[in-house]
């Protein structure tokens, strides 16, 4: 605790108020909301099969599935409604690709917002001191940004596909005996899919924060800086041509006045050199 007080004594944590390190604190906690939601589900739904032998049926069918929703491996028993004989019979899809692709995108962003964090909090000036750490940061968001957006289509297609394939409805159509007009299957309950509806949210909210990182990123690199220096030197190189023609730099003295006589030193068109010199007032008074 002494050495934490001390590095929030001496301002090391400062650096969190800015928008670069704040950014990358958000997409931390926005990464483990959208793996936690996706990664974590699990969900399930219930059948019932009304046979006309009643000694046949079977009022309470539980058909359970979880991440990474490989529905194809999902077997459950169902009644036939021809005697006691049952079938079983497995879910519809395999959506795995894109639900594993979406929380590797994510623990992997979890991990070098991080380990970015920690390089800004506390080798901010390692960090800063040549173009290489800024400008490796810019390309690691830059494809971060892309990656989010890919994989969150990918996940919203794919979620919409489990949906489907989840519906109690559509598992009703699997089932020989509910082909039957004698026989009454019924959905009784559905599966909750409210916190996979807000992986998709996370994920596009994480595509958000670093596509919007990608401009405070580019202003550490040496790009942006480089940018900033060309203006300046356009106005720096503007005054040197004046510099060169009637008016120097020494044509005002110190007092205020024409001390220097080269200003107008040429033999011009009255033919009298230096006519405003230092001498001028008294050859004036010669000719009086």
């Amino acid at each position: 605790m002494e050495a934490v007080d001390q590095l929030a004594s001496a301002g090391t944590f400062r650096v969190v108020k800015e928008p670069l390190a704040f950014l990358r604190v958000l997409e931390w906690l926005f990464a483990i909301f959208a793996f936690a939601t996706c990664g974590g589900y699990s969900g399930e739904l219930r059948l019932s099969v009304d046979c006309a032998n009643k000694s046949e049926s079977d009022l309470s069918i539980d058909i359970a599935f979880a991440y990474p929703f490989r529905l194809h491996q999902v077997n459950f028993e169902a009644p036939t409604c021809e005697g006691k004989r049952k079938e079983t019979l497995a879910l519809i899809g395999d959506f795995s690709s894109s639900a594993e692709f979406f929380v590797t995108i994510a623990v992997f962003a979890f991990l070098y917002s991080l380990a970015a964090t920690v390089v800004y909090i506390f080798f901010q000036n390692k960090y800063r001191e040549n173009n290489r750490g800024p400008l490796i940061d810019f390309i690691v968001t830059v494809v971060f940004s892309f990656l989010w957006l890919v994989s969150s289509s990918a996940w919203a297609k794919g979620l919409s596909d489990v949906k489907i394939a989840t519906d109690p409805d559509e598992v009703l159509l699997l089932m020989s005996a509910c082909k039957q007009q004698s026989n009454k299957c019924l959905p009784v309950r559905s599966p909750v899919m409210s916190s996979l509806n807000t992986s998709v949210v996370f994920g596009y909210l994480n595509f958000i924060l670093w596509a919007g990182n990608i401009w405070f990123v580019f202003k550490e690199t040496g790009w942006h800086s480089s940018g900033q220096r060309h203006p300046a030197d356009t106005m720096e190189k503007q005054p040197s041509g004046y510099n060169q023609g009637g008016y120097n730099q020494d044509s005002y003295g110190p007092a205020g006045g024409y001390n220097q006589p080269g200003s107008y030193g040429q033999v011009g068109e009255y033919g009298q050199s230096q006519s405003y010199g230092q001498s001028g007032p008294t050859s004036f008074a010669n000719q009086i």
